[in-house]
């Protein structure tokens, strides 16, 4: 899709890069030019699709549309505050909404594709030959600002890879298992050139007291060990030339759980091991019992991630391999304590030339302190990519008063939904924080100081699912005379393979 667009009123905005310099950025609210372009691009996707394998919604008279900003009860992130930013909304029975991974069709022809989770294809430019920059050797220096379009593509399929952990939970929360290698979560990945390996669990030190739980609570929500990701590799060998290496991506997601969010509010800064002294680095108390308390049936997230890639390496013994750590929201703090650790163990490995590891981030809050983010780089040479939307509050905590010399690691790339002519200007911090729209940001940021691209052509699918009352009213209406209603979402059970017969791939330890 391509059109013509006129570069919005100018406001004044810093680069991500360079904060103190002023540019001249798109403004607040696009230009009734750039609106009329993407609601012509809107009417290209939401034709009429052909038959699809599972019920609409049943039309409602355009008087019951919900006005600008208000909640639905079936809203997966609303405009609950910051609550339900921190994806409290994942758990919450009452707003709790399966996350789907659907991918956007560049033409009419995939429409279907896109609403039945087919595999979003990977990015076609060759990154061959400079994939070490794509990685973030330099730091991603003149990638970013203006975005390169094969960098955008890789951090969108990354992004993908975390919705696709988000399903996976949604369609099988019970965490306990028969084995001890925690297979019997059904994964899909949107990219099938690369294979998930293993299941990932994250295991909480604290327990739900047993007079704080009624009978009706749903065990998922209470359990001390839960999914939270997956290993996967890329195992197609024209990807691979396409790349340039063999890429293992480890993929971790946001809180779902109330043992989570109870960790999340441990704030207070530990040293990684008993043995450090004061000045050593430190991270934040929740996030690492996370990462290193065992479950009753599962390991630790830390013993998993490092067996894991070991087992990895030796399949592949000689190749050319990177790592790549990817989490939304908490995910993204145990990304770079993964990768903190990966980078240690890997480097004492003398039968092994260590790969560059680098964590790309969505929506991450800080994780620790000032020591804890050199070491990461320069020290272990670990590159970090931070997407940040400039309203999440999540990317602002700990909160002040519990900060303690909590800082940021690595490079920030900054979004903004006021940049977005398909969002609301005054989205709340729910839908700010929402994985989804972080998605649709970064497909139709360009650059600092540049209106939102004509040809952005992720699908606007998810972002009418489950950010409805976020989304402009003159959207929701033209999808609504299109005949677009989103999808009917599914109640999580306890054998997905049963209730979604699409999820037909079982991670395998092979």
């Amino acid at each position: 899709m391509s059109a013509a667009v006129t570069a919005p009123p100018c406001h004044s905005r810093s680069s991500p890069l360079k904060p103190n310099a002023r540019s001249t950025p798109s403004a607040g609210k696009p230009d009734a030019l750039s609106t009329r372009t993407h609601l012509a691009n809107l009417d290209r996707l939401l034709v009429r699709p052909p038959p699809l394998p599972f019920p609409l919604q049943p039309k409602k008279p355009l008087a019951e549309e919900p006005g600008d900003g208000e909640a639905t009860p079936n809203d997966r992130s609303g405009r609950g505050g910051l609550l339900n930013a921190l994806n409290l909304s994942t758990f919450l029975p009452f707003t709790r909404k399966p996350a789907v991974d659907e991918m956007s069709p560049r033409n009419l022809a995939h429409l279907q594709r896109l609403l039945t989770l087919s595999p979003r294809p990977s990015p076609k430019g060759s990154i061959a030959g400079e994939w070490w920059r794509y990685h973030g050797e330099g730091g991603w220096e003149g990638l970013l600002d203006p975005l390169d379009q094969n960098l955008r593509r890789e951090i969108l399929r990354y992004g993908d890879f975390v919705q696709a952990a988000y399903t996976a939970f949604h369609s099988m929360p019970e965490a306990e298992v028969a084995t001890s290698h925690g297979q019997h979560r059904t994964l899909v990945l949107p990219d099938s050139s690369y294979r998930p390996t293993r299941s990932l669990f994250a295991s909480s030190s604290l327990c739900i007291p047993p007079w704080a739980q009624r009978r009706s609570t749903p065990r998922w929500l209470t359990q001390r060990s839960s999914f939270v990701g997956y290993v996967a590799v890329c195992d197609n060998e024209r990807e691979v030339r396409r790349m340039g290496r063999r890429d293992i991506v480890i993929v971790l997601r946001g809180t779902a759980t109330c043992p989570e969010w109870a960790e999340n509010l441990r704030t207070g800064l530990v040293p990684l091991t008993a043995d450090d002294d004061a000045s050593a680095p430190k991270v934040a108390k929740g996030f690492l019992s996370l990462y290193k308390t065992a479950g009753d049936h599962v390991p630790s997230l830390s013993d998993a991630v490092v067996e894991e890639v070991n087992r990895l390496f030796e399949v592949y013994k000689g190749e050319e391999l990177s790592i790549t750590v990817v989490g939304h929201s908490l995910g993204a703090s145990l990304a770079l304590l993964a990768a903190d650790e990966l980078s240690a163990c890997l480097a004492a490995n003398k039968d092994h030339r260590p790969p560059p590891i680098s964590v790309i981030s969505f929506g991450g809050p800080k994780t620790g302190n000032r020591a804890f983010a050199d070491r990461l780089q320069p020290e272990r040479g670990v590159n970090v990519l931070r997407v940040v939307n400039a309203g999440d509050v999540v990317t602002r905590v700990p909160a002040p008063i519990a900060r303690e010399g909590y800082v940021h690691a690595g490079a920030e790339l900054r979004l903004d939904s006021r940049d977005s002519p398909c969002l609301r200007p005054d989205a709340g911090p729910a839908c700010c924080h929402d994985l989804e729209a972080y998605l649709h940001l970064l497909d139709g940021f360009a650059g600092s100081g540049r209106p939102f691209r004509a040809d952005a052509s992720r699908s606007v699918a998810l972002l009418l699912t489950y950010q409805r009352p976020n989304v402009k009213r003159a959207y929701v209406e033209r999808a609504r005379m299109l005949g677009f209603e989103p999808a009917t979402p599914r109640t999580a059970t306890a054998n997905p393979a049963v209730a979604d017969g699409q999820y037909g791939y079982l991670a395998s330890p092979t």
